[in-house]
Order: C-alpha cells, then structure tokens, then sequence
C-alpha cells in the first residue's frame, strides 16, 4: 500500500482514514486516480482540496464501512468496491456488523491492489456471465457453507472475521498463516484463473507446465489431500501445503502469495525501507528504489522483497510474536509467480 497525504496540510493519512487527524479535513479515497482527496468540512459539499471537484461518499459511508468517493454527478450510489457486494449480513445483528467492517477492510483493500495491477473488475449484477460479487454470510447452523468461488461469486462466511474461530481454524488445518487479506487474495485468485488463464489456450499450455493438470477431478484431488495430506517435499515446489492439491489451488495459493509480495513491495518501496545487515551475507542485503507494480523483472521484485521480508521477520520475534511471512519460497515457486507478473504485465 501506498502513503497517502492529507491534501489540506500533508499530514500523512491510512487507507481507511475518513478524516485527517491533524487538520480535521475529511478524506476518501479516489478509486480513479489511486489517491485519497481531502475537504474542507467547512465548506458546503465535497470540494477537493486539490482539484476543485466536487465528489459525495459512497453510500456505505453512512455505515462505516466505506470510505470511498463518487463524482459528484455520478448517479451511482455505491463505489467500485461495495458495487460488489451481492450478499451482506443482517446488521440488526451488532456481532454481525462488526465482522462485516473487518471484512470490507480486506475487501477495498483487495480491490485497490486490483487496481494497480490494470485487472478488470466487472460488478456481476451489469455482468452476469463474467462480472465478479461477494457474498458475506453466516453458517447459521448449515455445516454446508463455506468460504469459496464457485462462477465469479466469493463467499466469506463472517467467522472468518473472529480472531479466535480464524486462529481455531489455522491450528486445524496445519496451516502457519490464515487472514482475511489471505482469504480475499485467495479467492480472487479462482475467479481471475476462469478469466485469464481457461480463456487462451497458449497460457493454459503455459500454466500446465507449472502448476500441473487442471482436468484432474478436483473432488477426488481434494479427498485424497484431506486423508493423505501434502508430499513429505512439498516445500520444493509448492508455496502451502494445501497448494499441492490440485492444480486450481496451487494457481489460487501462489496468486495469493504473488499479490502478498506485491503489496510489501509496494509498501516498502514508499516507506524507503531497505536492509543493509551487519553480516557478510549479500542475500541478506536489499533496498526497494523502484515502484513493483511498474517493475517488469520479477526476479528484481523478488530479490528487493526477500531480504525486507526477512527483516520484518526477525523485527517480529523481537516482539515475540509470529513472523509476517512465515513461507519458504522455492525457486519452482518463484518460476510460477513470474508466470503470474507476465500475464499481469499484459493487463
């Protein structure tokens, strides 16, 4: 994520900021130009402090959950990001509402990195056969449900929003890493599989080397994970363990991981981060000058990435508390995220 400034007094502002702290001016962020806008509260209207244009909140701002801006005389409603929803919660429910905010948090979040990365984003409602939706939903006592993408439609059930049930789920599933970002991230990843992948036949050749047969019957790939569990190796070639059950997972695991690396890049890159270690060591050693979503050398992304990511690591168990990014990535699993920079490269 980029740093984002107040337009009114540069004072540095988050993504979800509705406000800036110091100055009091009121912000959203301009999905168009990548940018948060600031507004005097004083004066009538949304008026940018920076173009003189006029712009509303999103409806679900009065909700607070969305902090997102419309022109002015735009007639929708909803911004690009909510425009999504097909499915939200009974918010009567205070627990409800609360899991909700979470998971918009995660989803604008995913929407903006979407963005940058110039892919299409087709709501599903004015798009039926290749438009995307979100539905946010409760099990209430149906086992059935569950997170996925089934057609262009993610489902995240709301437990997914509670720490301790998400915390529960991870030491179940074996799993060293479980988020909402890393859902949202995840599922995207089968819906832009249907759309970039399955669509040319040159890159489904290309995908087949790397990532293996998608016309495995997924079911009973699946089965045989559940009651076999991953490869004693899977380290060397896959970025999870549930990455090594079929095909469409490996491509959703390491899409995920792809946009997990982007997104520190980015971060790092804004911030000026670069790791200059007391040690001998030149793997160790790396500086982030460039923009990686501009960058067309995935192997320069990545090698920048890995030693801040390494860092960040040992500045957390400082603090005694879980590494930020607790994967191994194997050089066959940097080929397959090369694979998913090129086809991003051609968005």
């Amino acid at each position: 994520m980029k740093i984002f400034e107040c337009g009114n007094c540069s004072h540095a502002l988050y993504f979800e900021n509705g406000s800036c702290e110091k100055c009091g001016h009121l912000a959203g962020y301009h999905d168009s130009s990548l940018t948060i806008l600031t507004f005097d509260p004083a004066t009538s209207g949304l008026i940018s402090d920076s173009n003189g244009k006029a712009f509303k909140y999103c409806q679900n701002k009065e909700l607070g959950v969305c902090n997102w801006l419309i022109p002015g005389d735009d007639a929708h409603t909803y911004c690009r990001a909510c425009a999504l929803n097909r499915t939200i919660p009974d918010l009567s429910d205070s627990e409800n509402f609360s899991k909700w905010q979470k998971l918009e948090v995660a989803k604008h979040r995913l929407v903006y990195q979407l963005a940058k990365l110039g892919l299409e984003i087709l709501p599903q409602e004015s798009n039926p056969e290749a438009g995307l939706c979100f539905d946010f939903i409760s099990r209430q006592g149906d086992d059935q449900l569950m997170t996925g993408h089934a057609n262009g439609v993610i489902t995240i059930l709301l437990s997914e929003a509670d720490s301790v049930h998400r915390e529960q789920m991870r030491k179940q599933m074996s799993e060293p890493y479980r988020t909402l970002i890393g859902h949202f991230r995840h599922e995207v990843g089968h819906y832009y599989w249907d759309r970039l992948v399955a669509t040319d036949q040159n890159v489904l050749f290309e995908f087949r080397n790397l990532f293996g047969n998608d016309q495995e019957d997924y079911g009973q790939a699946l089965n045989n994970y559940y009651q076999s569990g991953a490869p004693t190796d899977w380290q060397q070639n896959y970025i999870s363990q549930y990455a090594s059950s079929h095909a469409w997972e490996d491509w959703a695991e390491t899409w995920a991981h792809y946009l997990h690396i982007m997104d520190m890049a980015e971060t790092a890159y804004y911030y000026g981060i670069s790791v200059k270690p007391k040690v001998r060591e030149k793997s160790l050693r790396g500086a982030f000058k460039f923009d990686p979503y501009r960058e067309r050398d995935f192997d320069k992304i990545y090698k920048s990435w890995a030693p801040v990511s390494f860092a960040i690591n040992s500045l957390n168990r400082s603090m005694g508390v879980p590494d930020a990014y607790p994967f191994v990535v194997s050089q066959p699993v940097i080929s397959k995220m090369k694979f998913i920079h090129s086809l991003m490269l051609h968005q």
